[in-house]
């Protein structure tokens, strides 16, 4: 079973994204608000996934594969009124771990989060965030995409 650890942050200043991978995402939930699993379409510049996601703050189950523009554009329109837009930039921390800065359009501008990913719960509990980093909102369901998508950014 794959699972995904991870910490999310809000980000109130911006570091330098010179280095960084951009990436244009638009992405909808095809689940209820309701479900406790999210069935997420993702398209990330010119590719497009399927992602499901079970229920958690820091582990929780992820599953992915590609599709097809298709196969997305069949599905595209049932995600109305639960969608977001951003773009991602995806860099290397100073120790070497993984950041992806997503920077929100749309309606729910300027909201800025970050995400490190960990290979164990050990791992991003001992994780000291570097000083750009804002407020841990991990455990927030509030800033989970899919509530971001349905219910806006939090006042």
């Amino acid at each position: 079973m794959s699972k995904e650890i991870e910490r999310k942050f809000l980000v109130y200043t911006l570091p330098d994204l010179s280095g960084a991978q951009k990436a244009v995402v638009r992405q909808g939930y095809l689940t209820a608000p309701e479900d406790s699993t999210e069935l997420r379409l993702r398209q990330k510049n010119d590719q497009y996934f399927l992602t499901l996601k079970g229920a958690g703050g820091l582990v929780r189950v992820e599953r992915e594969t590609e599709m097809s523009a298709e196969q997305f554009e069949t599905f595209w329109p049932e995600t109305e009124g639960r969608r977001v837009e951003k773009e991602r930039f995806t860099n290397s921390l100073p120790d070497g771990r993984v950041f992806e800065l997503d920077i929100f359009q749309g309606a729910l501008a300027p909201l800025r989060l970050v995400e490190v990913e960990f290979s164990s719960e050990a791992e991003a509990l001992g994780f000291t965030p570097p000083t750009w980093f804002g407020a841990d909102v991990t455990e927030d369901k509030r800033y989970k995409n899919k509530n971001l998508a349905i219910d806006g950014a939090p006042g």
